[in-house]
């Protein structure tokens, strides 16, 4: 079995925190790694029964399950979080609750507030990379490290296309390569039967799927409504719910532009992904062949890199923000690590088996803007050896990320 970073994290939070919260899209691990959590009483609101007794009357479903429970798929009955915070304050011990859910409920009405100071929230995405080769080591904190040296770190070009191809949820990327279609398909109509129903009654679901694909089309650029509203016919105010809704199920996510204190203007704009590269190259019909050509491959391996720092950060020791840069005038940098009184870490992404002196403008950009919080600007590329370009400059195979 995988070990999941998130694990221990589950545990620590466990013995302080009354109620824990493992979030993330559906099939990405949750219900296995709460079952290795000890012996617990599991719950699952996917089943009929106690769904109903829940929405119903969420007191007396708390006495039929009584803690310390684990309850799966929590985001089906949002009513439960009232009698749980109520419960809690009543006897606030540690453990008593561990929730599983497959939709952020932070961004569910009236249950933001309803839990705050005594829920600890866990992030659970696809797997990573380092867990898929059993490696510790977080990236992430190595980039803020006081010394850095990467040229220990030895490339193999020829499995990242692998990897895009097989993307994170367990069960597809473990799949022979043929067999990943039909779960995809199966994975985004049961999200349009249930979980987008359960969530939002709204019309047009089956605008989703084309409203899918045209977001794995663009992955990497600025989240565009207006130029999206357009191209799908869907109205602006409806498409607005529909990209909350899909943020709300973990399958986009987005990354926020950053900007400095200085007179200079940054667009403000957020860059969209799909949470998972596997689904990404479903939705695009992409196979290895077409992405040995570098000009698809390139925004999909972005996506891929975007999807690996998302994970790193959360569970990460310098805890950064995740960011893009980019100017009026068109300067860019891939991707902004603001670790605050750590400094800022900027990250480029290029498709090629190695960096060009050019491929460091934006960060020489970057190491411009912020002065002294330069920490250091990366490359990350498909070749097998990390170089220096200059003064905490670097250009690494994207091989690091879980090496």
């Amino acid at each position: 079995m995988i070990e999941r970073w998130g694990y221990r994290a589950v545990v620590d939070a466990l013995e302080d925190t009354p109620v824990v919260l493992v979030h993330g899209p559906r099939q990405s691990g949750k219900s296995t790694l709460t079952q290795q959590v000890g012996k617990r009483l599991m719950v699952t609101l996917d089943d009929p029964e106690p769904l109903a007794l829940a929405k119903k009357n969420p007191t007396e479903f708390l006495l039929t399950y009584p803690p310390p429970v684990t309850i799966d798929e929590v985001q089906r009955a949002p009513e439960l979080f009232l009698a749980i915070k109520s419960w809690v304050d009543k006897k606030r011990d540690p453990g008593s609750f561990l929730l599983t859910g497959s939709a952020n409920v932070l961004m569910l009405p009236k249950v933001a507030d309803s839990l705050a100071g005594r829920m600890e929230i866990i992030d659970l995405l696809p797997l990573m990379q380092a867990e898929l080769e059993g490696s510790s080591t977080n990236f992430v904190d190595g980039l803020f490290a006081d010394s850095f040296d990467a040229r220990r770190v030895v490339g193999q070009p020829g499995e990242i296309i692998d990897r895009i191809l097989a993307g994170g949820f367990p069960e597809p990327a473990l799949r022979k390569p043929d067999r990943r279609g039909p779960w995809f398909a199966g994975y985004i109509r049961s999200l349009l039967d249930r979980d987008v129903r359960d969530l939002a009654n709204i019309e047009g679901l089956t605008q989703m799927p084309r409203l899918l694909g045209l977001l794995a089309a663009r992955t990497g650029s600025t989240l565009n409504v207006l130029g999206l509203s357009r191209d799908t016919g869907i109205a602006h105010t409806t498409l607005t719910r529909y990209l909350d809704l899909l943020k709300a199920l973990f399958l986009l996510q987005t990354v926020p532009a950053w900007s400095s204190d200085s007179s200079m203007k940054f667009a403000k704009t957020a860059k969209g992904y799909l949470v998972d590269t596997g689904l990404l190259c479903y939705l695009e019909r992409l196979d290895k062949e077409a992405l040995e050509d570098v000009n698809r491959l390139g925004p999909v391996l972005e996506n891929f890199v975007a999807s690996e720092l998302m994970k790193l950060c959360s569970f990460s020791q310098s805890r950064p923000w995740l960011m893009h840069l980019r100017t009026v005038k068109q300067k860019e940098v891939d991707f902004v690590l603001d670790g605050q009184a750590r400094g800022i870490v900027g990250i480029e992404v290029r498709p090629t088996r190695s960096a060009h002196p050019d491929d460091f403008e934006g960060l020489r950009f970057l190491s411009e803007v912020v002065g002294d919080r330069f920490k250091r600007g990366i490359v990350l590329h498909r070749g097998d050896e990390a170089k220096p370009f200059g003064h905490n400059l670097w250009a690494v195979p994207i091989d690091a990320l879980w090496g």
